[in-house]
């Protein structure tokens, strides 16, 4: 191939340089040009990916809406490729690897979401005067089963009557249950500090469990602050990573946002809001070397009013792998391409197969991708794909397919 080759680019200057070549001669030529034209020119790396990806980014869908592009290699420490990689577009749920990162990088991978009881009164022949407090700390994973453990508490003091209320206490938050920018017509979370299974119906839960106890509860449910005096009864919390799976594989607003507000409520801030959160995450974007302009409305990437670049997400990414405390647990988060979670039907019986780990990103006119890559020669890669003005978000998702296939191959 490469004689071929060689032969090719002399016989382009020799017909350049010699105007009267007898005609065989040019036509013996002309063949060794057509075999060449016709052959394979295998590029080294990273051009041949480069390659790959200007062809990509060739497809007439961009004549019509816009993308932004950037791939960085882990392995050789450089850039591989930009394509508007600097223009500020929406994140979709990659915004989710913001707030993911931002809370492992602050927080770290044990810290506790809790929600408690606490009672203050006296016990007199089985009856409790005094009330219930119910201390939430926007935990979205207790359950049922964590009710039931509150239930057993009460029980446990002998009582059969509450001579009281069952109190709220949520001052863990602001009292804002809809993020800044979210459609009222999305299937939007509550953003509640007291959750039972994802839902704002504590205390009606907790009275009914104690109703199955035959434990009766006299007096309305309302909400307070807990007094200082108050007695620990139970406390139940669950692991930021154990939110974080769950949350990465499947997409989950309600986890994002819960994690959101635990990075703000680290802040010491009390109430905790949204714009704490966003000091926080600054703050980790600024280790990453971030700079320009950005726009962080939420955690989950509902809001309309997100907006970051492909550099930005692809630095927070290379940063995240410069941390052991951070990638170990963001990695084995992220769906897998033609495996799990929101990637489980993408990418099968393709290189892309397994050796993708990246989060997905839709809302309406927006399609987006952004995570790591293992390529053939087993340089890791991370990249961000971001598909925006596509009215059909397959269109975002099958390019994204091709761009991940294009880095494993």
């Amino acid at each position: 191939m490469k004689k071929n080759y060689r032969n090719w680019i002399l016989a382009l200057l020799l017909m350049s340089s010699i105007g009267s070549l007898h005609a065989q001669t040019a036509d013996m030529l002309a063949v060794d040009t057509t075999q060449v034209d016709t052959a394979e020119v295998e590029l080294p790396w990273p051009q041949n990916l480069q390659a790959r990806l200007d062809s990509l980014t060739k497809d007439r869908m961009f004549n019509s809406t816009q993308l932004g592009l950037m791939v960085y290699d882990l392995t050789d420490d450089s850039t591989l490729y930009r394509f508007n990689a600097r223009q500020t577009m929406r994140p979709a749920s990659t915004m989710k690897l913001i707030t993911s990162i931002s809370a492992l990088d602050h927080l770290g991978a044990r810290y506790n979401f809790r929600t408690s009881l606490y009672y203050i009164g006296s016990v007199k022949d089985s009856v409790l005067t005094g009330d219930l407090y119910c201390v939430g700390g926007m935990d979205p994973l207790f359950d049922t089963s964590d009710m039931h453990a509150f239930a057993e508490s009460v029980k446990a003091l002998g009582i059969h009557t509450l001579r009281g209320k069952i109190v709220e206490v949520r001052g863990f938050k602001d009292s804002d249950l809809l993020g800044e920018g979210w459609c009222w017509d999305d299937d939007n979370p509550t953003l509640s500090p007291l959750l039972i299974d994802e839902k704002d119906e504590f205390a009606n839960r907790l009275a009914q469990m104690l109703a199955k106890d035959s434990i009766f509860v006299d007096g309305p449910a309302t909400t307070g602050t807990l007094p200082k005096n108050a007695l620990l009864l139970c406390s139940r919390s669950h692991q930021l990573v154990d939110v974080l799976e769950p949350m990465m594989k499947n997409s989950d607003n309600l986890y994002a946002e819960s994690m959101f507000y635990q990075l703000a409520a680290s802040t010491g801030a009390s109430p905790a809001k949204a714009s704490h959160a966003r000091q926080m995450i600054q703050k980790t974007l600024q280790k990453a070397g971030v700079a320009g302009q950005y726009k962080i409305a939420d955690g989950s990437g509902l809001s309309l009013y997100n907006y970051v670049t492909p550099e930005l997400l692809t630095k927070l990414l290379i940063y995240a792998y410069s941390k052991s405390g951070i990638i170990r647990y963001l990695y084995v988060s992220l769906p897998i391409a033609g495996e799990d979670g929101t990637l489980k039907k993408r990418m099968k019986d393709s290189a892309a197969h397994l050796n993708v780990r990246a989060k997905t990103g839709t809302v309406t006119g927006v399609s987006s991708l952004a995570g790591y890559a293992l390529a053939a020669n087993n340089h890791m890669l991370a990249f961000c794909i971001i598909n925006q003005g596509v009215m059909k978000a397959d269109d975002g998702r099958n390019f994204q397919d091709k761009v991940c296939k294009a880095l494993c191959k």
